[in-house]
């Protein structure tokens, strides 16, 4: 099997775990809060933390360099991560990830003022498509727009201004201050709102959170794994084969069908998404590649960013470091 066969496989295993860690926090969304279920997705993520970043053995501190370009990623994180569970509770499955699937072209968007990157026209048109198909999605004036696809906008906006930052000050801040900052304030501000939110969980709800922590690290690895075997735009557009996940266990579990302007928005949006991932791959094309390398996940702050664990093991330059 090739190096890039084998990438794409792992990653298509790795972005069907994550489908299957949203299923959960839908089950879960549905009767609990999900300020209740970010508050104990990182507190079990913690100890898969400390177990990775005693591996770290950079010299420092953990102060940063950046406090409020840090600051401000780390409420994105926060939002990211309370915005997209709520929206994993309340929309369809494949709809949220249609809405989420619009990061890319957001980052292309932030990537001008945060980077200073120059966006040429087939790029504008792409991002202005892919737009679009967000629009084609929510339908406004023809469906009512609900608190959770706000949600997902949001977990998109946020997801993308996180990554974006990372790439603005990654070759310079320590891995380690940037993956247990936003861990750290997700778990004081929901601690906070728990006392509001809470309700009493049996044992085995608190065993399907053990799972959310535990698929979204395991996926998070095969990632990792799948970017050192085969080549970025290889292994980037795999994230699209959420859809098809999301669009098979939303049938299977919550008797979800993917409506028709869904689908073409969907379609719209992976496709802007895909051209905008494969022109980026050309060398020379972007100064500053976004969207390419080790994308992944959008930023939650429930457990560390992918590119930024790749870091701590040693796997990942500095400069390479996309989000």
């Amino acid at each position: 099997m090739s190096p890039n066969a084998k990438g794409a496989l792992l990653a298509l295993l790795a972005f069907g775990i994550f489908s299957t860690h949203d299923v959960v926090v839908k089950i879960l969304g549905g009767i609990y809060s999900p300020f209740q279920i970010v508050f104990f997705s990182v507190l079990l993520s913690f100890p898969l933390a400390m177990v990775m970043l005693m591996r770290d053995v950079t010299p420092g501190t953990l102060v940063p360099v950046h406090p409020w370009w840090l600051a401000l990623r780390t409420v994105a994180a926060v939002v990211t991560g309370v915005s997209a569970f709520y929206a994993f509770s309340v929309l369809p499955l494949a709809q949220t990830y249609a809405i989420l699937f619009a990061s890319p072209l957001l980052i292309t968007i932030l990537a001008i003022p945060v980077l200073g990157e120059k966006v040429r026209l087939r790029r504008w048109v792409a991002v202005l498509v892919g737009l679009g198909g967000v629009m084609v999605v929510l339908r406004p004036g023809q469906t009512e727009l609900s608190l959770g696809h706000l949600a997902a906008l949001a977990a998109a906006i946020g997801g993308s201004l996180a990554s974006i930052i990372v790439r603005k000050i990654g070759s310079e801040e320590r891995p380690v201050v940037m993956l247990l900052y936003p861990m750290m304030v997700n778990f004081v501000v929901m601690a906070c709102a728990l006392p509001f939110v809470y309700e009493p969980m049996p044992i085995e709800h608190l065993g399907l959170l053990a799972i959310i922590a535990a698929f979204a690290w395991t996926a998070s690895r095969l990632v990792i794994t799948a970017y050192q075997a085969g080549e970025a735009a290889i292994i980037a557009p795999m994230q699209y084969s959420q859809i098809i996940w999301a669009t098979l266990f939303g049938y299977l579990f919550f008797e979800e069908t993917i409506d028709q302007p869904t689908a073409i928005g969907a379609g719209i949006i992976i496709a802007s998404g895909l051209y905008i991932v494969l022109r980026e791959s050309r060398s020379g094309t972007s100064e500053n590649t976004p969207v390419l390398r080790t994308r992944s996940r959008a930023e939650t702050g429930t457990t560390p960013r992918m590119s930024l664990m790749m870091r701590v093991a040693g796997r990942a330059p500095p400069r390479q470091d996309r989000g």
